[in-house]
């Protein structure tokens, strides 16, 4: 029997060995990779845990030993801290369960279970990316409640999910028997801080969408708002309270209040974990009107929650135990299945954990077909005699709630409460609050028409002057203020439009000048004469208004604004579409049938008709405005005014009809006022108008036969002689037979409408495309040019919520350099020229830094700053990318020359340090992203420090690099005085194993102390040289062609000449440091 169990054991290892990557672990005994939070205030911690898993595996290799299997339970441990990070525990573990599952599958120690974690975070990253992570282990959780773990591929939790607590206040709530009526709604009261367990059982409540669909609940966040509703009010929508946590948490949030221990309330406290119902019988007095939902009676040990003594017992810690035996069990009957079955297995089948039933410490386990164990949930309350007993239970897998204390002794007598609160109000009161609503209404109905009557009346007696109390200014802003520019250029007048609220109408003050409000007879008759005036093309006058700042006249409004504005607006009134022909006919007849009705009132002349008098309301009506005025506003000669009437100050009917030809032209060829192509100067015009008979343009030999018959209606309008013009009358009869013709075509008044909205819709659509795109493609040059100025993150934040947090890193690299012999490079060349020449080598530094990974900070001059670590963090990167791209900065500089001093060498000196460092934007206006620390001062000392053509880096740099698998060339330097730091150990980085840079050489010591001098004395013979080939080259003798011939020679000469070390000559021995 033995002998035929080990042939089987030793097949089925050779199969998985042969055919299961995932079973390689197994070989040699089933590996358990154990993943936890470890810390010392967590209940599933690995501190806790990891002893009971040791226990369980024991008791396994029992079980294999007495059943002859040849292979045992191993356990690897993989604990992670989160005591480093700001929030501890779970809410800080999104990445740390990945990051062990994807070490222990890169370096192949992946067995054949995982148990843990417990979080939900550090779980839902391994679930989530598990088929990317190509993960096909089971994974045992005491925990991951949250929804974002349901129905995974891997995932098995040994303790009730947040949605099978959900279910259960779904269908407990729609329960109805004969001790419980059916419950509609709830106030869910979530704690400011809660246990894992309590905080994803309350969110499905919350956020899963189930509970809020099929129950009405309101949410409550503070224990002050559990009181406020306990308090009475006749706002309460339930008297359910749902809540998670210990009989302790219930009493804080009661606080000792007698309405919250009354009967007319229940709490259903969630508190799955915790045997106290069983163990200790004897309850509190403010348990009495609470239901407690908790685990069965079917423990084998008791829970002793101290954490600090050596007894720790807890569900979490026996689920772990009991999974493991689980685990064995069923790797005996993977091990005795027939061989053909195991051949065609390529890794433990998640299907072994799932839809299964096992016994264990915690009594017995029930797994449902998505790995999620099932319970018979118990719901205990309170007797009258303060003892703990079962009321209900519920089974999670069939969501079937069973009565099991039929006669109940309990606070609320027979039957639990209803959820609505008991708010029918007395008959009494009933009638009352009839009474009382009569009463107001009525009075409300009776002031109304009081003040309405006292409206009337104040109107009626005051007939000019409206109480100010009537109007309400709007305020003195951009939007509320509309400034209309009178073109009357020679005195370059503007008048202010003040808006007001009357009679719920939006009007404008305009003010009366030359008056203090004490109209005289004439101007009384004027008043009197512009009330009655009442006419759908005029604006209506409302009467007058005195405030402290003058007397003003209230007027209709036009919300659109005058003619002349709309005509000059060809964006939102585009030509051909908007203002076709029929519009612009249109708008001419709306002013002269207001002139034509205005002429046959008792006002007779406008004489200050204008396109700035007319103005527009929403409805495109034009409207005259500024009528019979002439006490308070006195007439301008403009190019609207008759010839007549400049000759003399006048008005008269017919000036009106020469006024509204002027407009004519206006509106048809939308140009200027009196526009014509043989003057322009205003003051000619009027010359001109009054002496030779000047009129504005009309072209009648390119105008249509519709076109003509109004052409010449406006020039018969704009007759020298005043009785040769129509009248009003005559030009509203004229413009009425031109719509009339445009509507007795072919095409429909209806059709016409329904063509001019689409062809104005069409060009709206076409001009909102156009401004989107512009607004794209600048909103993209802005997102462009952000990102060039700061880094992506800190860009992101910004326009996000205008605040970007400073943040410490913990290791980065910084990297300065500067220009060796700038100064003196800078007394010899023009602004322009030292402007070029950093604009070129900084532009040589910029296209290298875009190839690696390090954030270019800033440049101050000669000065070129760059950082790697952050603001992303990159591990070990920082320091490799940093000096690849230093050894890159100095193989440009070795090849590098000047524009305006050719042949003239340009050293720099780079300097490049490791540490901490804090990084943040500074400022409101032009933010920068500036970084602090000492980390940042060394870095510019150990620059500072260098020799030209030298990379000079610090030890931490190079034990960084030492830690990469990257294989950097340097040279130990020595000592090297720091300023601020003292001596340190500093050293030349030279190149790296594999890669040529083609560095240049850098000078000796001896050379390097010459360089400011020579440098000088190298660029004035540049210069000489260059002086002297610009003069050569403006001679015309014939033999400049030979000297041009002899010019090289010179040159080579003159390059010959320069100090040996000019030429980078190569050396062997280190520089010592001299500055």
């Amino acid at each position: 029997m033995i002998r035929g169990s080990w042939w089987l054991v030793l097949s089925f290892v050779g199969i998985l060995a042969a055919s299961c990557g995932a079973f390689r672990r197994c070989v040699d005994g089933v590996t358990i990779n154990v993943i936890l939070l470890e810390d010392e205030e967590s209940p599933w911690s690995l501190k806790y845990v990891e002893k009971e898993i040791r226990e369980a595996i024991k008791e396994d290799t029992a079980i294999n030993a007495a059943e002859g299997v040849g292979f045992n339970l191993t356990a690897t441990f993989e604990g992670f801290n989160t005591t480093v990070y700001k929030q501890k525990g779970c809410s800080s573990t999104v990445c740390e369960g990945v990051e062990k599952i994807d070490k222990l599958m890169g370096s192949d120690e992946l067995g054949c279970a995982v148990l843990g974690p417990t979080c939900t975070l550090a779980t839902f990253s391994i679930v989530d990316l598990e088929k990317g992570l190509g993960l096909s282990t089971p994974i045992m959780s005491a925990g991951s409640f949250g929804p974002s773990c349901d129905y995974t591929l891997n995932l098995q939790r040994l303790l009730p999910p947040a949605r099978k607590i959900s279910d259960f206040f779904i269908h407990f709530w729609k329960e109805k028997n004969t001790i419980k009526p059916e419950w509609k709604t709830a106030y869910v009261y979530k704690k400011p801080s809660n246990t894992e367990d309590c905080y994803w059982y309350m969110s499905a409540l919350d956020a899963d969408g189930k509970f809020a669909t099929n129950i009405s609940r309101t949410l409550l966040w503070k224990p002050e708002d559990v009181r406020d509703i306990l308090s009475p009010q006749k706002n309460r929508t339930s008297n359910l309270f749902i809540m998670c946590g210990s009989p302790t948490d219930l009493l804080e949030v009661k606080n000792g209040s007698k309405s919250a221990d009354s009967s007319e309330f229940l709490f259903v406290l969630i508190d799955l974990y915790n045997d106290v119902y069983y163990t200790n019988m004897s309850s509190l007095q403010e348990m009495k009107n609470v239901l407690v939902l908790t685990m069965p009676n079917s423990r084998k040990y008791t829970i002793n929650s101290d954490l600090t003594d050596n007894n720790t017992m807890n569900d979490y810690m026996a689920a772990y135990h009991d999974s493991v035996l689980h685990i064995g069990q069923v790797m005996r009957e993977i091990a005795a299945k027939n061989q053909t079955e195991i051949q065609q297995m390529d890794f433990v089948n998640v299907n072994y954990f799932r839809n299964t039933s096992f016994n264990g410490t915690a009594g017995d386990y029930k797994l449902d077909v998505h790995g999620d164990r099932d319970a018979n949930l118990s719901v205990i309350y309170t007797t009258t005699g303060n003892e703990y007993k079962v009321l209900f239970t519920f089974d999670t897998e069939y969501n079937q709630t069973k009565l099991v204390d039929k006669a109940p002794s309990f606070i609320w007598g027979k039957r639990l409460p209803e959820y609505k609160p008991d708010t029918g109000p007395a008959l009494q009161d009933v009638i009352v609050g009839v009474l009382a609503v009569t009463v107001v209404v009525v009075a409300t109905i009776a002031f109304i028409f009081y003040r309405q009557n006292r409206k009337d009346r104040l109107l009626r007696k005051r007939w000019s002057h409206i109480n100010p109390d009537l109007i309400s200014l709007l305020e003195d802003s951009e939007l509320n203020v509309i400034s209309l520019k009178i073109e009357d250029e020679r005195e370059k007048v503007k008048f202010k439009v003040r808006r007001a609220l009357y009679d719920k109408k939006i009007v404008n003050l305009k003010e009366l000048k030359n008056s203090d409000g004490n109209f005289n007879k004439t101007q009384r008759i004027e008043l009197n004469a512009l009330l009655h005036i009442d006419y759908y093309n005029l604006t209506k006058f409302y009467g007058t208004v005195k405030f402290d700042e003058g007397v003003f006249g209230v007027f209709e409004y036009g919300e659109r604004g005058c003619l002349r504005h709309v005509l000059n607006d060809k964006v939102s009134y585009p030509e051909e579409t908007f203002m076709d022909w029929e519009f612009k006919i249109s708008v001419m007849y709306d002013i002269a049938k207001g002139m034509s009705y205005l002429h046959a009132s008792s006002i007779q002349v406008h004489g200050r008709l204008k396109s700035t008098n007319c103005v527009v309301d929403n409805r495109m009506v034009v409207k005259i405005t500024d009528f019979g005025c002439n006490a308070f506003l006195s007439s301008s000669k403009d190019l609207w005014t008759a010839p007549e009437h400049l000759r003399n100050q006048d008005t008269s009917q017919k000036g009106d009809v020469y006024s509204f030809a002027i407009i004519s032209q206006e509106i048809i060829l939308r140009k200027s006022t009196f526009y014509t192509q043989s003057c322009c100067d205003r003051s000619e015009k009027l010359s001109r108008v009054m002496t030779s008979c000047l009129r504005p343009d009309l072209n009648f030999e390119t105008a249509s036969e519709k076109e003509l018959e109004v052409y010449m209606m406006i020039r018969s309008c704009w007759d020298e002689d005043p009785e040769k013009r129509p009248d009003f009358k005559k030009v509203e009869n004229c413009l009425g037979k031109a719509i009339s013709k445009i509507h007795n075509q072919d095409e429909s008044y209806m059709d016409n409408m329904i063509r001019r909205l689409q062809m104005y819709s069409r060009n709206l659509e076409h001009l909102v495309e156009e401004r989107t795109a512009l607004y794209k493609a600048e909103r993209d040059r802005a997102d462009c040019l952000n990102f060039m100025l700061l880094p992506g993150p800190v860009v992101k934040s910004l326009k996000e919520t205008g605040v970007v947090e400073p943040e410490l890193y913990d290791e980065v690299t910084i990297y300065f350099s500067d220009i060796v012999g700038f100064t003196t490079l800078c007394q010899y060349s023009t602004p322009m020229e030292v402007v070029d020449m950093l604009n070129d080598i900084y532009k040589g530094f910029d296209s290298i830094v875009d190839h690696h990974d390090v954030y270019k900070v800033e440049t101050i001059g000669d000065a070129y700053m760059v950082a790697s670590g952050l603001p992303k963090r990159n591990g070990n990167r920082h320091a490799v990318d940093i000096c690849r791209m230093a050894l890159d900065i100095l193989a440009f500089m070795g090849t590098f020359q000047l524009r305006h001093l050719p042949g003239i060498p340009v050293w720099i000196r780079i300097g490049v340090h490791s540490g901490p460092c804090a990084a943040g934007v500074v400022g409101m206006k032009m933010p920068r992203y500036c970084l602090f620390g000492d980390t940042v001062n060394t870095a510019s000392r150990m620059e500072s420090t260098g020799h030209p053509l030298r990379i000079h880096v610090s030890e931490p740099t190079i034990n960084i690099l030492q830690r990469t698998d990257c294989k950097f060339e340097y040279e130990i330097r020595g000592e090297t005085f720091l300023k601020g730091k003292g001596t340190e150990t500093t050293y030349w980085l030279t190149g790296e194993t594999g890669e040529d840079y083609d560095l240049p050489t850098p000078p000796t010591t001896e050379n390097f102390q010459r360089l400011q001098q020579d440098l000088a004395h190298m660029i004035l013979a540049c210069l000489e040289r260059r002086s002297r080939l610009s003069v050569r080259r403006k001679k015309t003798h014939p033999s400049h062609r030979q000297e041009d011939d002899e010019d090289p020679e010179s040159g080579v000469e003159s390059e010959s000449s320069h100090p040996e070390y000019l030429h980078l000559a190569t050396v062997d021995n280190t520089l010592s440091t001299f500055l």
